[in-house]
């Protein structure tokens, strides 16, 4: 038996409860991993409200680091004992997980199971939205949004990395100064940021805006891009963005509007190492310093939801069975 979080219905964050259950049996080619750490993500929270749909009674999580316990029939690269995490994993909130073999990341000497729970879902975001959702160069200039939370604080050392200059965005002064110890070049607060981006950029605007945020800032993030830049819309913490007439990004300079997900940025072994070891390879060696922000119990996972919902956590928020 093992104890798991649990919502028999979608809700507020109310609906996550601490149940016990059977420990899972890994089928052909997975993993059973015991779960030091689990990453609590926007994604989570967007299952258990119902803005993506689910079956219930259903238990949250994809992203995980622990120990391999069992080998399901015909897995291969991995033995018990060996540490590993994920960002595609299965109802993770619990105190054991199943992970596809194909799906399970290495981690390297030198990396803590919570430094390595706090990245692959995160990192491996930062990484493909740098790299290939928008490649940045040296010259181009960024607006970030929520320069303070888990995605932010890597995408702004890793931007910084690249040689871009960055503007962010962040609602405390305590954001403020993460932001800035990450290394953003200015950080602004939400209100008016649009019309503060374009004195930033003498009148011309960023060449790309990353924005996790969603239905709160798309109309000042369209209105902050250069002609032809990209708006990246990769999340919708404050809310889903409502229906929009296309025509805006004509007349906002032909400007480029994507909705990248992970899955599609991760379409096979090749891509998911290249990624993932890049990542845990910069945290291992110093380069990225990965903030956790909150580590809670596992039974007090709504508490966590909700403090994540309500823009109260800074960086990584871990759960820990």
């Amino acid at each position: 038996m093992m104890h798991a979080i649990v919502a028999r219905e979608a809700g507020g964050p109310g609906v996550l409860n601490l149940a016990e259950m059977e420990r899972p049996v890994p089928g052909p080619g997975q993993l059973l991993v015991k779960v030091a750490a689990a990453g609590v993500n926007f994604i989570d929270t967007y299952k258990r409200s119902g803005v993506y749909k689910v079956q219930y009674p259903f238990t949250p999580g994809s992203e995980a680091a622990g120990t391999v316990m069992e080998l399901g029939q015909g897995v291969t690269g991995f033995s018990p004992g060996d540490r590993v995490a994920t960002a595609e994993g299965i109802n993770c909130y619990a105190g054991y997980a199943l992970v596809d073999g194909d799906k399970a990341l290495p981690v390297p000497h030198g990396l803590d199971d919570f430094t390595a729970a706090a990245l692959p879902l995160q990192g491996v975001t930062a990484h493909y939205l740098i790299n290939s959702t928008f490649k940045v160069e040296p010259d181009h200039t960024v607006l970030l949004h929520a320069g303070a939370g888990g995605v932010g604080l890597l995408m702004i050392q890793l931007l910084k990395a690249r040689g871009a200059h960055v503007i962010t965005t962040v609602s405390t002064d305590e954001k403020e100064q993460l932001a800035r110890d990450a290394g953003a070049d200015h950080v602004l607060r939400y209100d008016g940021f649009a019309d503060k981006v374009r004195d930033l950029t003498s009148g011309t605007g960023v060449d790309v805006v990353y924005d996790g945020v969603g239905k709160d800032t798309f109309d000042g993030s369209l209105a902050s891009l250069r002609v032809r830049g990209m708006l990246v819309l990769f999340g919708g913490a404050s809310g889903p963005v409502p229906p929009f007439d296309p025509q805006r990004l004509n007349a906002g300079g032909s400007l480029f509007l994507t909705r990248p997900s992970m899955g599609h940025y991760l379409r096979d072994g090749q891509e998911r190492r290249w990624r993932s070891d890049e990542i845990f390879a910069a945290a291992a060696d110093g380069s990225l310093t990965v903030r956790i922000g909150a580590r809670y119990p596992l039974a007090e996972a709504a508490q966590a939801h909700d403090d994540l919902e309500q823009r109260r956590t800074t960086g990584k928020v871990l759960l820990v069975p």
